[in-house]
């Protein structure tokens, strides 16, 4: 098994949640992540990824086809993707033509994660007029949307266009052992939400490489394990950070929309609801360039990842960008910068 020290430095990518800051409208959002991806492409990163969220304040990525139409248009190489598409929350054929048209303008350079997941509370579920039992035939519309996106599709008749032929790189997403068995069974690569949901990392990434089953398109298991990164030119600095996202994370989830005091949120962070959702953010790296680098080499041992798929927790744009160049530097990204 591979040590933190023989573990070979693996991809780094990032996911962006096109976050609406206070104060923001989503085409500030939208903005960022533009900015983000130009930076990201020149620094070296290999893909970016958006992930479908539904009735959302703080995030504006609820159509990641479009976003990714629009980022595309604004670099030159740097791989984009959903991270993912909620896929009981639409027909496979719909989405097959939508990142078949991505992937027909911009060759080579589309991904398409998958997950059962709703994204989204039970009222919008209702809204986006998904059947309760919808995420049930999730891993048959995986192979239906796996089909349009080859040279023959799973349905007598009926093609995607465009779609066919494009063979769309697909990825299986995942917080459980679900996703591990079916990504296995079916020979994709597979994606852990560690980031935020890291309980089953280990028996599901354990799962998934002894119980794959090799396919024509991938003969071997690929893992991309999710984490969280904030990196500053201080250890101080990038723990005042990583102190500020976490407070906003317990307000949003805890607090439910409510209007809260500094002081009521020193108690919410202390209580059992708030310590919750902090261990569920338990794997983040957080100080200098160096201490960054140190812990990433550790976690991508640790979850036996492929590739390493980051979150960056930086509360202003400046910073978060900062962020992105300490680490690219630290992992000795093949940075295209002038």
């Amino acid at each position: 098994m591979n040590t933190p020290d023989s573990f070979p430095q693996v991809p780094l990518s990032l996911i962006d949640f096109a976050s609406i800051f206070h104060g923001e409208k989503p085409a500030d959002a939208f903005a960022r992540s533009v900015t983000w991806a130009q930076r990201a492409e020149k620094l070296g990163y290999k893909r970016i990824w958006y992930s479908e969220h539904h009735n959302m304040k703080s995030i504006a990525s609820s159509a990641p086809a479009v976003l990714i139409a629009h980022v595309a248009a604004h670099t030159q190489s740097i791989n984009l993707g959903a991270g993912g598409v909620m896929l009981p929350n639409h027909a496979p054929l719909v989405i097959a033509e939508q990142f078949g048209t991505l992937a027909e303008i911009h060759p080579g350079r589309i991904d398409l994660g998958l997950g059962r997941a709703p994204g989204t509370d039970q009222m919008t579920l209702r809204a986006l007029r998904r059947e309760p039992a919808a995420a049930e035939n999730f891993p048959n519309d995986v192979v239906e949307l796996a089909g349009y996106f080859g040279e023959q599709s799973k349905i007598p008749g009926v093609e995607a266009v465009p779609g066919k032929g494009t063979h769309v790189p697909l990825y299986i997403l995942g917080s459980s052992l679900f996703g591990a068995q079916l990504a296995a069974h079916l020979g994709l690569p597979y994606s852990f939400a560690s980031h935020f949901a890291p309980a089953a990392l280990e028996q599901a990434v354990r799962v998934y490489r002894e119980t794959y089953q090799p396919s024509e398109l991938h003969p071997e298991p690929y893992v991309i394990a999710a984490v969280n990164v904030t990196a500053a030119d201080s250890e101080d600095d990038a723990q005042r950070q990583a102190y500020k996202m976490k407070r906003s994370r317990v307000r949003a989830m805890a607090g439910r929309g409510r209007s809260l005091s500094d002081e009521e949120l020193d108690m919410l962070m202390d209580s059992p609801a708030g310590q919750q959702i902090l261990d569920m953010l338990r794997y983040w790296a957080i100080g200098t360039k160096e201490q960054v680098s140190d812990y990433l080499r550790d976690f991508a041992a640790h979850a036996q990842a492929d590739e390493l798929m980051v979150s960056l927790q930086s509360p202003s744009t400046e910073e978060s960008l900062h962020s992105m160049a300490l680490l690219a530097e630290a992992w000795q990204l093949p940075s295209t910068q002038g």
